[in-house]
């Protein structure tokens, strides 16, 4: 039974997300191991709304702040090559990337 590597990727900006997974997509077709997805995952909103005012007096105005964390999902098999030019990969920082063997 061959391994294979789940790669999850989270972040704020989607074009930055989508650029690590096209250099993991060229890693998976240099080697010619079998890549799976990406998974496009839900969009997580987290909303958060303030008072403009600082003391409470006056009109109730109020800011509204949004942050959206996208996600994408990956298996790739979990050949030594693809993984070694995997950890090589300059991946921003505002992306988080995990990568977990399973078997």
């Amino acid at each position: 039974m061959a391994q294979t590597a789940r790669i999850s990727l989270a972040g704020t900006d989607p074009k930055k997300i989508d650029s690590v997974c096209s250099q993991i997509k060229l890693i998976a077709e240099r080697t010619g191991v079998s890549m799976g997805g990406p998974v496009p995952l839900p969009t997580r909103r987290l909303q958060v709304a303030t008072r403009k005012s600082p003391d409470g007096e006056g009109s109730a105005t109020v800011e509204r702040w949004e942050m959206r964390v996208h996600k994408r999902l990956i298996d790739i098999d979990a050949d030594e090559r693809a993984l070694r030019q995997l950890m090589r990969i300059q991946v921003p920082d505002s992306v988080n990337i995990e990568i977990v063997l399973r078997s």
